[in-house]
């Protein structure tokens, strides 16, 4: 919201009609009107209200969604309305005012009121629009979504594409209402920008009522500007910061920001907040690389591609700060917009900024063979130039991409390279990035680069060698992936918590679990499969069998399996010497209960491949990869500015706990480096670690490796062999429950090696798990209260893939 804008929130009612049935305001006077939220959704409208759900959602494309509410105002204003999904009418009491067919592209509508008017938005069924559209000929069909028609109409994907998502319909306002008073201060343009040892803010206001004597100033910190006015009446400014406190990745330093106001007459008016950071790209020396540098400094990025709410795509601040805080946690350092999905709105950017989480930004184009007459890339340029405006002053948005999968769509068809050019992306889009935003880097689509634009080994490529395509383990290095904008897609269950909150069971109710599983379209292998194949390859067990014999350790053995892959694949691509600079897993947030691709549950709740990540991501991190003969290579790396020093220890242990083999040397890793040794380096002898030798059983099942100074573990990391078969359960862990002026916490220590430990509590969710405990090693696991239960108490089970039995924890046990 800008300086003078006041939202248009409440008050909001909601009919519905056949398509058609109601012409104008005074048709719709007749309906059965409910409550609605605005911002929102005629489907959020209906859940609240009782008759529509999202485990059975009716369709709602099928139908006319009225919105109506009354403003009581005098004077010229500016009506404006952020987001309109999609084929909509405006109407000021019985009088149509503007019509919108893009809910990507905001709407001002100028307005002199009166007093007391009522204000209608008329949502036309989506689907008798579509039944009328026609247009050229495809010159390519793709499986993923349901209607090819709706190439033609600006709106998202999501809701249409069978297999994977919901069909959960976005219709209403979903995005902001607000008015704009015609006196008020109108922020044009502003933008921060790193230049040399300056940072330059940049801001163009326009002040309808000025008098002679108006002498606005752009502050920002402790520095201050007067602004000077252009003949055209336009009010500018640019502020020099010298030596300001650069912006950064949360993994690589702090985001810094500054706020930044004008002050007119002795008042603060406030403009927003901006960072400065310079962002290029890296392409190597053979010129197929792809590794951002972000100040000057290799980042490897790695994050997830984010999906919004299907019932509330506009959230606010506080929809989104609780998944993006988790995700901060997790050192999620990039986030990607996907083009399947829609752009988002302040509040995301604003977090983004603040939490040092960088944006990597699709065109909302996807999969389809788009138009390319005038009027509809008119459109897309309003549409991206809109968005670039709007996100100015972000430090935190460093890529602009032309959009998602339309490249590889048309080369897996067959069709030649230069089948899927567009002028659009080819020619109008980078020079629109370079007038607009010229400090991010463009893309021309996700996946791009070498002989056909999905290759793993060439640019930005959708790598899936490691899960869908369930190739070996070991693909993640071979391929030689260069930079995964999508990866590791894997039907990811939720805790047990969750599932009991949902009475969700895939061993009691096997076909409406399996409705939930996402599968490519016209696929006869679902995400599933895919996961029970590496339980397989990771476990030698029948995941099927297993299921129906023991559905807890089922559970427990397909989260650990999913978090195993993940952590085993960044590190691969995480090591000094890897080609990789990044990887964003498919996806953030799960759009339905149950065992979806998300690694944080629709209930808000984290998934184990988010605590893998949260392993794999860590600023400092060790981490172990198997050379064959050559003997476990043991990999350090400091995305820190500093250089850490200490003692690197291998202990190798039997049953987890009795050290058979050990070692150690002191070591420095530099700041923003890392260092690669082999375990026969570090023990100064052979000692078979990795049991890559088949001389007999392996005398150890455990390697610990840790990093520590002065008596700290600074990081730790494990490889594990299969257990002897005479290796006993380890004892129970010995668990206590504290509670400090943060909330609640577990200590968890035990005497032999656990496993995969798992934190089952149904109120409280652990900030860490599936974690491995070795076994003098103190553990402390944070509880952390949900916004809806903020009184909750910890009562739960730890469970590890070795226990014999759960032990039960509470302040009572």
């Amino acid at each position: 919201m800008r300086a003078g804008e006041s939202p248009l929130d409440t008050n909001w009612i909601l009919a519905l009609s056949s398509p058609g049935a109601w012409a104008t305001p005074a048709d719709a006077a007749i309906g059965a009107w409910l409550p609605a939220v605005v911002p929102g959704t005629a489907a959020e409208a209906l859940e609240r209200a009782g008759r529509w759900t999202r485990d059975a959602p009716a369709p709602l494309h099928d139908q006319d969604v009225w919105y109506r509410t009354e403003i009581d105002r005098q004077g010229p204003a500016t009506l404006v309305f952020e987001g309109l999904a999609t084929i909509a009418e405006v109407w000021l009491d019985d009088a149509l005012l503007a019509c919108s067919e893009t809910m990507f592209l905001p709407l001002q509508v100028p307005v002199d009121l009166r007093g007391r008017h009522r204000l209608t938005l008329a949502f036309r069924g989506l689907a008798a629009d579509l039944a009328g559209r026609k247009g050229p000929r495809a010159r390519w069909r793709t499986r993923m979504v349901e209607d090819a028609r709706l190439r033609f109409v600006r709106t998202t994907i999501l809701g249409h594409a069978p297999g994977w998502c919901p069909p959960i319909h976005v219709v209403g306002p979903w995005r902001p209402v607000l008015i704009r008073p015609a006196a008020a201060m109108e922020i044009l343009a502003f933008r921060g920008v790193l230049s040399g040892r300056h940072g330059l803010v940049e801001a163009t206001i326009r002040l309808p009522d000025c008098g002679p004597d108006t002498a606005p100033r752009l502050t920002g910190g402790t520095h201050a500007t007067p602004m000077h006015r252009d003949p055209d009446g336009l009010w500018r400014g640019r502020l020099s910061i010298p030596e300001p406190r650069l912006w950064w990745p949360r993994t690589h330093g702090t985001p810094h920001l500054y706020d930044v106001q004008v002050e007119i007459d002795g008042i603060e008016h406030p403009l927003g907040r901006t960072g400065f950071r310079s962002i290029a790209v890296d392409r190597g020396p053979d010129g197929a690389g792809f590794t951002l540098m972000v100040n000057d400094t290799r980042v490897f990025c790695r994050g997830a591609c984010w999906t919004p709410d299907l019932v509330r795509p506009g959230g606010s601040r506080q929809d989104l700060e609780p998944v993006m805080r988790l995700l901060a946690d997790a050192h999620v350092n990039m986030l990607r917009v996907g083009g399947t999905m829609v752009y988002e709105g302040d509040a995301f950017h604003a977090l983004c900024d603040e939490l040092g989480i960088l944006v990597w930004q699709d065109c909302m184009l996807a999969n389809f063979d788009y138009p390319r007459d005038d009027a509809f890339m008119a459109g897309l340029a309003a549409e991206v130039a809109g968005v670039l405006r709007r996100t100015a002053a972000s430090p935190s948005l460093a890529v602009l991409c032309g959009g998602s999968e339309v490249l590889q769509q048309a080369s897996m068809m067959g069709l030649p390279p230069d089948a899927a050019a567009h002028p659009f992306v080819d020619e109008a889009l980078p020079a629109l990035v370079a007038a607009e935003r010229p400090d991010v880097v463009f893309v021309p689509g996700s996946p791009f680069g070498g002989a056909l634009p999905f290759v793993a080994d060439r640019g930005v490529s959708h790598y899936y060698g490691v899960g869908a395509y369930r190739r070996p383990l070991e693909d993640a290095r071979s391929a030689g992936v260069r930079f995964a904008a999508e990866c590791l897609a894997f039907a990811n269950l939720p805790d047990d918590a969750t599932l009991r909150r949902h009475d969700l069971d895939p061993s009691r109710d096997p076909q409406g679990w399996a409705a939930r599983v996402p599968r490519d379209r016209g696929a006869d292998w679902s995400f599933e499969d895919v996961r029970h194949h590496y339980m397989t390859r990771l476990h030698g067990i029948d995941p099927l069998a297993l299921r129906e014999a023991d559905p807890q350790r089922y559970r427990d053995l397909s989260r650990a399996t999913t978090a195993a892959v993940t952590e085993h694949t960044f590190d691969e691509w995480r090591r000094p010497g890897s080609p990789t600079a990044g990887g964003l897993v498919w996806f953030a947030r799960d759009l339905g209960i149950g065992p979806g691709w998300g690694v944080i549950d629709a209930d808000g709740r984290a998934k184990s491949n988010l605590h893998a990540m949260r392993r794999a991501f860590a600023p400092l991190r060790l981490s172990v990869t198997d050379e064959g003969v050559n003997g476990l290579a043991l990999h350090g790396i400091n995305d820190g500015a500093d250089p850490v020093e200490g003692r690197l220890v291998l202990r190798c242990l039997r049953a987890g706990a009795v050290r058979v083999a050990e070692g150690g040397r002191d070591v420095v890793l530099p700041g923003r480096g890392g260092l690669t040794l082999t375990a026969f380096a570090l023990m100064g002898q052979f000692f078979d670690a990795g049991a890559a030798y088949g001389f007999g059983d392996a005398p150890h099942d455990t390697v610990w490796v840790t990093l520590e100074h002065a008596g700290v573990v600074l990081a730790e990391t494990h490889w594990l062999l299969p257990p002897g078969s005479g290796t006993l359960p380890p004892e129970p862990p010995v668990i206590a429950v504290g509670r400090d002026g943060t909330g609640w916490w577990l200590t968890l220590r035990a005497t032999a090696t656990l496993r995969a430990v798992v934190i089952d509590d149904d109120a409280l969710m652990p900030d860490d798990a599936g974690f491995h405990l070795c076994p003098g090693h103190t553990r402390l696991v944070r509880l952390m209260a949900p916004p809806h239960a903020p009184e909750a108490t910890p009562r739960g089970m730890v469970r590890a893939l070795n226990l014999a039995a759960p032990v039960p924890y509470g302040l009572n046990t």
